[in-house]
Parts: C-alpha cells; sequence; structure tokens
C-alpha cells in the first residue's frame, strides 16, 4: 500500500493542472482573431503548429509549478502566472505580425512557426524562472 499513498496527491495535482490546461485554452482561444480548433479540423498546419507549440510553452513552467507547489494553492497561483506570460507572448507577437492571425489562417507555417517559437522560448525562460 505504501506505494499508492501518494495517489491522492497526484489526482489533486494532476486534476488541478488539466483545469489550468482548459482555462488557458480557453483564454487562448477566445483572446486570437482566428478560430484555431476549426482551422486544425480543416487541416491547417499553422494553426496546428501555433496551438500546439503555444500549449507546450504553457505546459512547461506549468510542470516546474508543480515540482516547486507548496500547496495546490501554489500551483494554480503559478499556473495562472504561466498564463498571464503566455497571453503576454502571443500579443507581443502581434505586435510584431500585425496579421499574424490572417497569416495563420491562409495556412502560412512562417508566422505559426515564429509564434510557437516565441511561445516555447516565453515557457522555457518562465519555466526557469520558477525555479528560484
Amino acid at each position: 500500500m505504501a506505494s499508492i499513498s501518494g495517489l491522492p496527491a497526484f489526482l489533486a495535482y494532476y486534476a488541478t493542472a488539466l483545469l489550468l490546461v482548459a482555462a488557458y485554452l480557453t483564454v487562448y482561444l477566445t483572446a486570437t482573431a482566428h478560430h484555431e480548433i476549426a482551422l486544425i479540423r480543416a487541416g491547417n498546419d499553422a494553426a496546428a503548429i501555433a496551438l500546439g507549440a503555444g500549449l507546450i510553452g504553457y505546459a512547461l513552467p506549468l510542470v516546474v509549478s508543480i515540482y516547486n507547489a507548496q500547496s495546490l494553492l501554489d500551483c494554480v497561483v503559478w499556473g495562472l502566472v504561466a498564463l498571464v506570460v503566455q497571453m503576454a507572448i502571443y500579443w507581443a507577437m502581434r505586435l510584431v505580425l500585425p496579421d499574424l492571425s490572417g497569416r495563420i489562417e491562409r495556412g502560412e507555417t512562417a508566422a505559426a512557426i515564429l509564434l510557437g517559437a516565441a511561445s516555447l522560448a516565453g515557457g522555457l525562460i518562465n519555466a526557469a524562472s520558477m525555479t528560484y
């Protein structure tokens, strides 16, 4: 039984992480001017690249927040910080590429790769900053 003694904590943190990922996706999908899910269903690689890399860019600091958390509340707070950072990266990339959504809608992978790379880089820096 000792091997599963951590199961309740695992379930609590896993469920919390899933809720935070759902919150991130809800905010991100609402903030973008294009409709990623519809584009992905239609086979738009650029939308899949941008959303997929953004999701990984969010998950990286979320993993670190779970690892370093002193409590579930601590995890949630840092997960929300990571969400804000990822959204700031998205808005910064819209300043760099004002027609970002249009380019992704047209399937231009260059714009999607740049957005995805910025999301991943931001996520890595965010995660490292959380290790204090």
